[in-house]
């Protein structure tokens, strides 16, 4: 039996290239967004049903997705879109997936874990590279050891960000890195944790950031003490202490936001087509014990906006035939090895190098 499923904010970047992954495997998803003028081009270049609807618009929406089985949102900074999509899910009984990478985001979905289950709908939050390499190599890592208590991991791109993955991290930059201690997300300082860590081809300067696994993480493996980190370069690492806190303190004022928000959309567009052809990701995984017991595994994928086209088509596929009730993280719904459905994703034991 065909479903009826929408992808909301069909227009944007992820959005469009999420769109045309799904209109390539035979899809029929509805296309979704606030603006008619932005939706029209893509519906008309890919024939399928469009649908303008503001997340404002409160009745809209809930009829609208009364009539969906499931919704794909792909619409940030998600800290303001999820709230209204949810509850259009919620009291719709359509399924929820999201892209989000976003710590509040995840914490506030898991919450509606029972009314999920009495619904009958699946939640499943960040289906894109946001999370879904590093909650896969996570799950995978922890099994390596006994009784783990403190999960490491790390990602690094050389691709660039898009329009949408920009405003994002403007929004969340007032709240500073989050990480995981002993079950309580707390507030750390980036600097003083800064660490070089092997990836699969070298080492690389990291530096923690609030990254969704904070969140995921924990519930897919269980392990109490989180901290995730991205590639960053040394010479900025070595100054970032002194201009963390100004940082926090600027973007907490709104008027800051706004500037920050107009200068991205004037120029910030994201990776062209031979970026996310030639541009791969990296992940690296590590857990310890309290003997201090170490076990380490690395994921490489293909560049990530691509993954996050190809992984959200899938997991939607599989929603629909798997039939899930509640709210969970990519690998509680798909299993850590859904990663490996990726073209170009592989998970290393062993570095084929040496560690410099």
């Amino acid at each position: 039996m065909a479903k009826n499923w929408m992808i909301y904010g069909a227009n944007g970047y992820t959005g469009t290239l999420i769109a045309h992954e799904a209109k390539s495997r035979g899809m029929q998803p509805v296309l979704a967004g606030r603006s008619h003028e932005r939706l029209q081009p893509l519906a008309q270049e890919l024939n399928l049903e469009s649908l303008v609807c503001d997340l404002a618009d409160r009745e809209a929406l809930h009829k609208y997705v009364a009539n969906m089985d499931l919704v794909l949102h792909c619409a940030g900074p998600f800290i303001h879109t999820c709230d209204p999509m949810l509850a259009a899910c919620l009291a719709g009984g359509a399924n929820y997936l999201d892209i989000t990478g976003e710590v509040p985001v995840f914490e506030s979905v898991f919450n509606f874990d029972a009314e999920a289950k009495a619904k009958h709908i699946a939640l499943i939050p960040g289906v894109g590279f946001d999370v879904i390499p590093t909650d896969c190599l996570a799950v995978y890592t922890a099994k390596k050891l006994n009784d783990p208590v403190e999960l490491e991991i790390a990602f690094s791109s050389n691709s660039t960000a898009s329009r949408g993955t920009t405003k994002t991290i403007v929004e969340h930059l007032r709240f500073g890195v989050q990480a995981r201690r002993d079950g309580r997300l707390v507030s750390i300082p980036a600097a003083k944790y800064a660490k070089r860590v092997p990836f699969a081809d070298k080492d690389r300067d990291v530096l923690p950031i609030s990254w969704g696994d904070v969140a995921t993480a924990w519930r897919s493996t269980g392990i109490k003490n989180i901290t995730t980190y991205t590639s960053f370069p040394n010479r900025l690492i070595n100054h970032y202490r002194w201009v963390e806190p100004i940082t926090r303190n600027m973007f907490s004022l709104s008027p800051t936001r706004k500037i920050a928000q107009k200068w991205v959309d004037k120029h910030v567009s994201g990776p062209n087509t031979e970026k996310r052809e030639k541009a791969q990701s990296q992940v690296w995984c590590a857990v310890r014990n309290e003997k201090g017991d170490m076990a380490q595994a690395w994921l490489q994928t293909c560049e990530a906006y691509k993954f996050t086209a190809i992984a959200a088509v899938s997991a939607v596929e599989s929603v629909f035939d798997k039939k899930l009730s509640g709210a969970f993280t990519p690998t509680q719904a798909f299993g850590e090895e859904f990663v490996l459905s990726v073209p170009g994703s592989r998970i290393l034991d062993n570095l084929e190098r040496r560690i410099s």
